[in-house]
C-alpha cells in the first residue's frame, strides 16, 4: 500500500499502459481519476466506455475511482480534469501524463494536420494538465500546506533517440523530456517532483510498429503491467528526493537515461573563421562518444 490514500490522475487510462497504471495505483491504495477520451488509435471519435470500464474494475477490487472523459489537450478540459480530482477526493497528489496516439509517416510524406495532431495531444496534452495541477499545488504551498506531490510524464525511446517514420511523435516526446526538466526545476519550491518514463510495452499503439507478440509461456517482457511498478513508486512519498530524471522501463529492466550533456570543447578565445572550423569539428567528433542510432535507421 505504498500510495495509500493518495489521489492520482492518470490520463489516457482507458487502455494499455494507462489502464495498467490505474489498476496498479488502485491496488496500492490510491484513489484514481481515470481519464480517457475514448478515441480510436488515430485520435478520432470518443467514448466514455473505456474510462468507465477501468473505474468498474477498480471498484470491483474495492478501490475508489472516478471517470473523466475530457480532452487533456484542451485548456478548459484539462482544468476540468484537475477539478474532478478536487471535487471528488478533496485533493490531488499525483499526475501521471500518459495520453497519446500515433499518426506515423515519413517526414517527406507527412501532412500538416498529422504533425499538429500528434504534437497537440502528446506535448500540449502534457502541458495543460501539468499547468492546472501546478496552479493548485502552488496555491496549497502559499497557504502553508506544502504538497508532497508528484508528476510522472511519458516520453519514449523515440523522443530520446529518434525513430524513423515517427518524426512528429519523436519531436513531441523529446519535447516532453525537456518539459520535464524545466518543470522539475520550477516546481521544486512548491513541494512537487517531476520525472518521466520512456516505456516499451505491447499496446495498440506499438503493435502495428513492432513485433511484440506475447510468449506462449514464461515472463511476458512486453506486458503493459511491467511498466506501472516504477510509476507507482515515483508517485509515492518515498521518491521525494528524485526529480528531473527520465527512466527507461521495459520488461524487468529499469535504466536511467542520460540526456544531452556538455561534451568536448575547443575555445580559441576569439571569433572563428569558417575555413578554420573543419579540423576543429573533426577533433570534437573524434573526442566524443558515438551517438546512439536512431530507431529504424539500421
Amino acid at each position: 500500500m505504498i500510495v495509500e490514500g493518495r489521489v492520482v490522475i492518470i490520463t489516457g487510462a482507458g487502455r494499455g499502459i494507462g489502464r495498467a497504471h490505474a489498476l496498479a495505483f488502485a491496488r496500492e491504495g490510491a484513489h484514481v481519476v481515470v481519464n480517457d477520451v475514448g478515441a480510436a488509435l488515430d485520435g478520432s471519435g470518443s467514448s466514455a466506455g473505456p474510462a468507465q470500464q477501468v473505474v468498474d474494475e477498480i471498484e470491483a477490487l474495492g478501490g475508489k475511482a472516478v471517470a473523466n472523459t475530457d480532452d487533456v489537450a484542451d485548456w478548459a478540459g484539462a482544468e476540468r480534469l484537475v477539478t474532478t480530482a478536487l471535487e471528488r477526493f478533496g485533493r490531488l497528489d499525483v499526475l501521471v501524463n500518459n495520453a497519446g496516439f500515433l499518426r506515423d509517416r515519413m517526414l517527406v510524406n507527412m501532412a500538416e494536420d498529422e504533425w499538429d495532431a500528434v504534437v497537440r495531444v502528446h506535448l500540449k496534452g502534457h502541458f495543460a494538465p501539468l499547468r492546472h495541477a501546478a496552479a493548485y499545488w502552488r496555491g496549497e504551498a502559499k497557504a502553508g500546506r506544502v504538497p508532497d506531490a508528484r508528476v510522472i510524464n511519458t516520453s519514449s525511446g523515440a523522443g530520446l533517440l529518434g525513430s524513423v517514420g515517427q518524426g512528429n511523435y519523436s519531436a513531441a516526446k523529446a519535447g516532453i523530456a525537456g518539459l520535464t526538466l524545466v518543470a522539475a526545476a520550477e516546481f521544486a519550491r512548491y513541494g512537487v517532483t517531476v520525472n518521466a518514463i520512456a516505456p516499451a510495452a505491447r499496446t495498440r499503439m506499438t503493435e502495428p510498429t513492432f513485433d511484440m507478440a506475447a510468449p506462449d509461456a514464461g515472463f511476458d517482457a512486453m506486458a503493459p503491467e511491467n511498466v506501472p511498478p516504477l510509476v507507482v513508486w515515483l508517485g509515492s512519498r518515498e521518491s521525494a528526493a528524485v526529480t528531473g530524471r527520465v527512466f527507461e522501463v521495459d520488461g524487468g529492466r529499469v535504466s536511467l537515461a542520460q540526456g544531452w550533456r556538455h561534451g568536448p570543447v575547443v575555445d580559441k578565445g576569439a571569433r572563428w573563421e569558417p575555413a578554420e572550423l573543419g579540423p576543429v569539428v573533426g577533433r570534437l567528433l573524434a573526442e566524443a562518444a558515438e551517438p546512439e542510432p536512431v530507431y529504424g535507421s539500421g
